[in-house]
């Protein structure tokens, strides 16, 4: 007998696209949710047509959206708008990340849908959110990365401000469309009522600018990119070994006493510069310069493996095809296979939620574009054949 999914039996009517709003419905679906994605006629959601393809099909949409069902319609088409709204009635959740306005224009903002369904929550997320100056402009996430200050702390030098590898500002802003349902899933227990969730690409990355802003308030002074160095802890960064790199981090004075014994450095301990924290951060090029002069004769699993027998934290610099493969990551089952109907087995990231009782799972591949069309409109609104033929003959789905 299989466990209970954590939100069994909510539905969820997914208006998005790319990546924030897919990303949301993905930890959604990946949760147990049944997630009925409604795409353009013919072209579907933006990111199909993402590079690189395998059997024709995107991969990183088949990554973002697996667990769905794809059903198409067309918003701008009178039975198309009519299709939604009836939809929305026999949904839970509404999510949609198109910018502010374009959803009223449409008939279709809060307003007209809490009419239809009183209990609907109704989740918008987009780059500057539903209010303010900046609201009906256009973001990705780069945009969002860079008014953010982000980049201004991210990268080598001030001279290079640098993006974050990863698209954070749109996956931050999934995570928080997704917490801010499940907060108002569980409100509506107490209300009886919906509301609207409303979750800002910009909000997202203000919210995790982590100790910068603390600095930044504290002190006067805008913090600055440092690479990979730590601003307030020494060491705490890459340190060159003969053939790459190891991340050190000594949080306190006890993991520098083990970091200098396991690597034969004890006499850095009596070096004056280096006797505290806040002596190694002010010497901070001078340490990491005295430290290289004994690991850039090492090899990389040399130095893990002296750090590791004294508990001291390190690691390698994987780059992906290293991580996939990482025993830690496989005992973790955060690499999984779904069969996908044109592809066959596709891998993705598993779900990183572990729940002991409830667990989440990816439950199913990306669907092709309109693969549960005539399944929805048939179960759910109790449309004939006939009625389906007609409403595509019409172009409305």
């Amino acid at each position: 007998m299989r466990s209970l999914r954590p939100l069994e039996g909510v539905r969820v009517l997914d208006l998005t696209r790319v990546l924030a709003g897919p990303f949301c419905t993905m930890l959604l679906s990946d949760l147990g949710a049944e997630v009925i994605k409604v795409e353009r006629p013919v072209f579907g959601d933006d990111s199909r047509a993402f590079t690189p393809f395998v059997g024709g099909e995107s991969a990183y949409f088949m990554s973002i959206n697996r667990g769905k069902k794809s059903v198409t319609v067309n918003l701008k088409h009178p039975k198309g708008k009519e299709l939604v709204l009836r939809l929305a009635k026999l949904c839970d959740v509404l999510v949609e990340n198109f910018r502010p306005g374009v959803m009223e224009e449409l008939g279709l903002g809060y307003s007209a849908l809490r009419e239809v369904n009183p209990r609907l929550i109704y989740a918008s997320i987009s780059g500057f959110g539903q209010t303010g100056p900046y609201r009906e402009k256009p973001a990705y996430d780069l945009i969002i990365q860079g008014i953010s200050g982000m980049m201004s702390i991210t990268g080598p030098d001030p001279d290079h401000p640098t993006k974050v590898g990863s698209s954070i500002a749109d996956i931050f802003a999934g995570v928080f469309g997704a917490i801010g349902i499940l907060a108002a899933l569980r409100a509506r227990e107490v209300t009886g009522r919906g509301q609207w969730v409303d979750v800002a690409m910009l909000d997202s990355m203000l919210a995790v600018l982590e100790n910068a802003l603390a600095r930044y308030f504290a002190t006067g002074v805008p913090p600055r990119p440092m690479g990979n160095r730590h601003p307030s802890i020494a060491p705490f960064s890459s340190v060159r070994a003969s053939d790459g790199y190891v991340n050190v981090a000594c949080g306190n004075d006890e993991l520098w006493r083990r970091f200098c014994k396991a690597l034969g450095m004890e006499y850095l301990l009596e070096d004056p510069r280096f006797a505290t924290n806040s002596e190694r951060v002010e010497h901070m090029g001078e340490l990491e310069r005295a430290i290289e002069e004994r690991t850039s004769s090492m090899r990389v699993e040399e130095i893990i493996a002296k750090l590791e027998a004294l508990e001291v934290p390190c690691g390698p610099i994987n780059d992906v095809s290293q991580v996939v493969e990482d025993a830690q990551v496989l005992a973790r089952e955060m690499i999984v296979e779904v069969l996908h109907p044109k592809v066959g087995k596709v891998k993705v990231p598993g779900v990183p939620i572990k729940l002991s009782d409830t667990p989440g799972e990816v439950r199913a591949p990306a669907p092709l574009l309109g693969e549960h069309t005539e399944e929805v409109l048939s179960s759910l609104l109790g449309l004939s054949r006939e009625e389906i033929s007609a409403l595509r003959e019409e172009g409305a789905i």
